[in-house]
């Protein structure tokens, strides 16, 4: 992502300095047509935002993945199993994506504003994907976000 700076640079070697394409490419550390595009546009931010995070291999296994998920919000803090234990059991029924998917399901704000959700054995506040700090040396966790 380039930032204004780099984008005001990068006209100002090209339009008072002269420097090429190429030099300017090689000076600032980015692309040739990096260095085009900037040149040819008028814009003062590049920035891609994806619209939808396609999710293929876990279309198939999303309902029940919710369904896992709403069940464990029921259970008590200590019986509520990890995303990692859930995705394990989503391997068993014949899952073959990876366990970043499951975890961005797990972690996202639809999935239920407000409850806490074990990543990895520690607690995480599904609303803002934080996690929890140890506040005493008993080692429990307090959500540091008001949403948990």
């Amino acid at each position: 992502m380039l930032v204004v700076e780099t984008i005001a640079k990068i006209r100002r070697d090209h339009l008072v300095e002269g420097k090429s394409i190429k030099a300017i490419a090689r000076d600032r550390g980015v692309s040739r047509n990096t260095v085009r595009k900037v040149l040819r546009s008028g814009e003062t931010a590049f920035r891609y935002e994806r619209v939808s995070q396609p999710l293929p291999r876990l279309s198939a296994f999303r309902e029940r993945l919710e369904g896992l998920l709403a069940e464990n919000d029921a259970k008590g803090r200590r019986e509520r199993l990890t995303l990692m234990q859930l995705f394990e059991g989503l391997q068993a029924e014949g899952f073959t994506g990876s366990y970043d998917a499951v975890r961005r399901c797990g972690a996202s704000p639809a999935a239920g504003v407000g409850s806490a959700v074990r990543i990895m054995g520690r607690r995480s506040c599904r609303w803002c994907s934080r996690r929890a700090r140890p506040t005493s040396s008993t080692g429990r966790t307090r959500s540091s976000c008001w949403a948990a």
